[in-house]
């Protein structure tokens, strides 16, 4: 696999900027009680997620940058489709799409601080010593036991 769409399927993925196999958030982005719930370090490689203190206040630059591309889209989506509608139809169309997309804005905005502002590359001998392989583990694969 090469390094650059590993790297973007790890940030899509929401995995570990360094092995490309722990993840970053500890649940989905579907629980809204805990979507932002981080782990402190990789579970595979320790890799610690937060190089310094306040290093996430970035990601709010990021995160409004997000909040405008959506705003925008839905802006045009609703002109387009609803063929230039009155105000509250716009104001609802953002409103809710926005809030929707709370929980994917706060995750991809971290992402994108920790993927390309952390300092942290990827490492394919990690990776290696992980899997046992360099490649990805099958999900269906046990180690052998002496019995086999």
């Amino acid at each position: 696999m090469a390094t650059s769409s590993s790297s973007l399927l790890a940030f899509a993925n929401q995995r570990c900027p360094r092995c490309h196999q722990g993840r970053v958030f500890k649940t989905s982005a579907l629980n809204l009680a805990h979507f932002q719930d981080m782990h402190q370090a990789c579970p595979v490689c320790h890799q610690h997620y937060e190089p310094e203190p306040g290093f996430y206040w970035g990601a709010m630059y990021i995160s409004y940058a997000f909040s405008v591309a959506i705003v925008v889209a839905v802006g045009i989506a609703t002109y387009v489709l609803g063929h230039d509608p009155d105000a509250w139809v716009y104001i609802t169309a953002v409103a809710v799409t926005t809030l929707l997309m709370v929980p994917l804005s706060f995750r991809f905005s971290r992402l994108v601080m920790l993927h390309l502002f952390a300092g942290v590359d990827y490492d394919p001998a990690v990776e290696a010593r992980v899997t046992g392989h360099g490649g990805r583990r099958h999900p269906a694969a046990r180690p052998m036991t002496a019995e086999q």
